[in-house]
């Protein structure tokens, strides 16, 4: 039997100096389908996308709820869940086409869900997930590095959410040397709290770059399209670039004549395209382990109270400044 809940929902995609632009609401949740769980949400982080989607749409009758990341506790599961029972607590990013996490309760698919780390609490396990696996899958799936590998990495826009777990992630698990960029005394503390060996100035790339190494064999970048040239002369010849960005008339040609190749990276695509797949799962669980064990730390920097139109506002405000640094979490 299907129950209601509050959530924090918009009705069209307006800017934040709009009233109307988040709205709290009440809203009807489903019965979980056979994979799914139904989770009541302790916690939830705000990310660039969520500010994407929330500009993003036309006018409609019932809400959108936005939101990814949350961590909270399964209350009930569907037919065909075996790694999970009612009590366990759970953190995940969720998907693109299903309602968010901005809600009391939310459905939610199995596969795509990690046990929490039992060291964390809910909120410094909200603000894990989406960057978590954006960065897994980036050092992982689309650069194939593993223990073994060496050379040099660039995380452009390294004190935010992703470029904060690219590093983590490439210091624990990898033998590369990392630079982190930034522009901020503020953002290059985080940047090196995180594990980047090196910090760059993202506003001077290749001489601040090249004043601490010669050259780097990977880039990642959030921040691509005035880029690109300055990526051709750091990487060196068939380098690789994975960028999660999609600046409009970006133009790759500059990367040509040293055969470096660019990746793209969609944290969504599994859950949209492979939904049979629990590569996020395991992914998530393992990060747990590691969180667990003292390799990996929260990226949480904000704490807001209270899963409301107004708090999520207020993280909302906050991303469009550009000036995040870490994760924002709100908790319900």
């Amino acid at each position: 039997m299907s129950t209601r809940t509050t959530a924090v929902g918009s009705y069209e995609g307006l800017p934040l100096t709009d009233e109307a632009a988040l709205v709290d609401v009440e809203i009807e949740v489903g019965d979980p389908g056979p994979h799914d769980l139904l989770v009541e949400v302790r916690a939830v982080s705000v990310n660039p996308v969520d500010v994407k989607v929330r500009g993003g749409f036309g006018k409609q009758d019932e809400p959108k709820v936005l939101g990814f990341d949350a961590a909270g506790v399964v209350r009930a599961v569907g037919s065909e869940v075996t790694a999970f029972v009612p009590g366990d607590e759970v953190y995940y990013a969720g998907a693109i086409n299903r309602p968010g996490s901005n809600a009391g309760l939310q459905l939610v698919d199995s596969r795509i869900v990690g046990h929490k780390p039992a060291t964390l609490d809910f909120a410094e396990a909200a603000a894990l997930p989406l960057t978590t696996i954006t960065a897994w899958e980036t050092l992982f799936d689309k650069l194939r590095l593993g223990p073994d590998s060496t050379g040099r990495l660039l995380v452009v826009s390294a004190a935010g959410g992703v470029g904060s777990m690219v590093i983590q992630l490439a210091r624990a698990l990898t033998g590369l040397e990392v630079i982190g960029t930034a522009s901020r005394p503020e953002s290059a503390d985080q940047a090196r709290e995180m594990g980047a060996q090196h910090v760059a100035d993202h506003h001077a790339l290749v001489d601040s770059v090249r004043a601490v190494v010669p050259d780097v064999q990977y880039v990642f970048s959030p921040v691509s399209g005035k880029n690109i040239e300055a990526y051709a002369e750091l990487l060196t010849p068939r380098g690789e670039i994975v960028a999660i960005d999609e600046p409009p008339g970006m133009d790759l040609l500059p990367l040509k004549s040293k055969s470096i190749t660019w990746h793209w990276e969609l944290m969504f695509t599994r859950p949209l395209y492979e939904p049979e797949s629990t590569a996020q799962r395991e992914i998530l669980d393992e990060v747990a382990r590691l969180v667990d064990a003292g390799t990996l730390r929260t990226t949480l920097t904000t704490r807001l109270r209270g899963l409301t139109a107004e708090t999520v506002r207020e993280a909302h405000r906050t991303i469009e400044s550009g000036r995040t640094i870490g994760k924002i979490v709100i908790e319900a």
